[in-house]
């Protein structure tokens, strides 16, 4: 608990500002390499669809998971909305991660990644890796 009471202390507007990513700033860091994405949904809810290159650390799984994530690297949390990857992102700083959750959450991702869009995406990441 003291932990939290520290992070609680510390908290300012710098603070809010950095806990969160919108879907086009993380699709580029992604790209690039320098993120990291971790979708925090159960595995049936990823089985059924989800973003092509995130890993799959359900929520109640993460404390157990962590050696998965790069610390060289941000992680963004996501889910369909954001209240678990806010969740997640929150225990992820707690524990010495760069981490930020997506705001506008998956559904917005997915809704952005259509036709061209998702063709521009899936090139992007052939050619960076």
């Amino acid at each position: 608990m003291k932990l939290f009471d520290a992070y609680l202390r510390d908290f300012d507007y710098d603070s809010r500002k950095e806990m969160k990513i919108q879907t086009g700033k993380m699709l580029e860091l992604f790209v690039q390499g320098d993120a990291q994405i971790v979708d925090i949904r159960f595995p049936e809810e990823y089985k059924v669809w989800h973003l092509d290159g995130a890993i799959n650390i359900p929520l109640n799984e993460l404390p157990d998971r962590l050696d998965e994530l790069d610390r060289d690297k941000l992680i963004v949390t996501v889910c369909p909305h954001n209240d678990r990857a806010n969740m997640g992102r929150l225990y992820l700083s707690l524990q010495g991660f760069h981490a930020r959750y997506l705001t506008d959450g998956l559904l917005s991702t997915m809704s952005q990644l259509r036709g061209d869009a998702a063709k521009a995406f899936a090139d992007a990441c052939k050619k960076e890796k």
